[in-house]
């Protein structure tokens, strides 16, 4: 039982730090131990090492360091694609070279040969759409009309230029620092596509994501459906409740029947785990966009709504002090004050407790419109052609 075991800690290992990696800066998180190993594993840890190779090797080796990591970083460059195709074609490598000699099987029929190539290859479609599309460049001959389709809120956002394109700098928009360009409905950089997600691509990412969540649920499906054919194909079970006794439950058998598996099938585990764990986290990262999109908010509004809150927050919580202050500087100077009980003056509530900030969000049209935002952007609409031409 010491290998099956050690199987179990890896993949718990394995969840934590992925978890923490990819999701550590999500509020959930906040305060808890994830989102320090997070800090660890993307500020901590390189720290550490930059200290090190300073130390060891000098400061020249540290600046050759940091400059893989401006083009890494903070230059457009392929090398998470280049990762992402490794990581899908070494996985359906694996899948097919350890499941196809059991396909067909007691559960799955032939075909389910031929639907999972077609379905890692709709994955790479969407994939390539997302990277190589333009998600929404903004320059001199679109701009005035994107500052028509997009008006200004005078919340999070007003009328300024792009200190870098010189350009009138619409709503919405953002000036994308790694691809040196302003995108339309600007939600974030994606170093996986190497590329934006605006205005014009945000359908491919979303179909992206949840085509890929449903990639992996398929093939977490289909590996237990595997896994149980060859358990019924082998009589597994009727052969362990003869050796262990009739009087056994299948419930009495199951740790038998996992330790039988981990011995003859751990490739196939191994894999189904960690197409279980990608495909959470692409559904949880699916749904967080899929709410954005619900909301017609973008990734980076909700940082701009976050900030503009806490701002609205604080001045109302400081007038609310100023008054509460007002009241007892009145109380002090002879004013008298209804008297209160101990047990009611316990649990008064704090003025600073009915302070509410409302998101007034001028973008957000209903359910419908803001799907069909998403899916039919404004710059692929004949009004947007339209106004051009009139305003040229």
């Amino acid at each position: 039982m010491g290998v099956e075991w050690l199987l179990v800690c890896h993949g718990l290992v394995t969840a934590v730090v992925v978890v923490s990696f990819l999701c550590g800066r999500w509020p959930i998180f906040e305060g808890t131990f994830i989102q320090r190993i997070h800090y660890f594993l993307t500020f901590g840890a390189y720290d550490y090492f930059l200290r090190f190779v300073g130390a060891v090797f000098g400061p020249k080796c540290t600046d050759s360091v940091l400059s893989v990591e401006y083009y890494c970083c903070d230059r457009p460059n392929p090398l998470l694609q280049i990762i992402y195709i490794v990581i899908i074609g070494v996985t359906y490598y694996f899948v097919a070279k350890s499941c196809f000699a059991y396909i067909p099987g007691y559960y799955l029929s032939g075909i389910h040969r031929y639907t999972s190539f077609l379905a890692v290859a709709v994955g790479i479609l969407l994939f390539l759409l997302t990277s190589f599309s333009d998600p929404g460049t903004i320059n001199t001959e679109n701009v005035s009309h994107y500052i028509n389709a997009y008006p200004y809120d005078n919340i999070i956002y007003s009328e300024k230029e792009c200190s870098t394109c010189k350009i009138p700098k619409p709503a919405r928009s953002k000036h994308c620092s790694i691809c040196d360009r302003c995108v339309a409905r600007f939600d974030h950089h994606c170093g996986w596509m190497n590329n934006c997600i605006g205005e014009k691509n945000t359908q491919y990412f979303m179909a992206f994501l949840l085509w890929h969540f449903l990639i992996c649920l398929y093939g977490t499906v289909a590996i237990v459906l595997v896994l149980a054919g060859r358990l019924r194909e082998l009589r597994v079970v009727d052969i362990l409740t003869v050796y262990y006794g009739i009087e056994n439950s299948f419930l009495d058998l199951a740790p038998n029947v996992v330790q039988w598996l981990l011995g003859s099938y751990n490739t196939q585990i191994l894999l189904m785990v960690f197409l279980a764990i990608v495909g959470m986290l692409l559904a949880g990262f699916f749904g967080y966009h899929a709410k954005l999109c619900l909301t017609n908010t973008t990734t980076n509004e909700t940082f701009k709504w976050q900030d503009y809150m806490d701002w609205q927050r604080k001045l109302k919580e400081a007038k609310v002090s100023a008054e509460a202050l007002k009241q007892s500087i009145g109380g002090m100077s002879g004013e008298k004050q209804p008297l209160l009980s101990k047990c009611r003056a316990f649990f008064r509530k704090s003025p600073l407790e009915d302070v509410v900030v409302v998101k007034n969000n001028v973008y957000d049209k209903g359910f419908f419109l803001n799907i069909q935002e998403v899916i039919s952007p404004f710059s692929t609409r004949r009004s947007f052609t339209q106004n051009k031409l009139k305003s040229s």
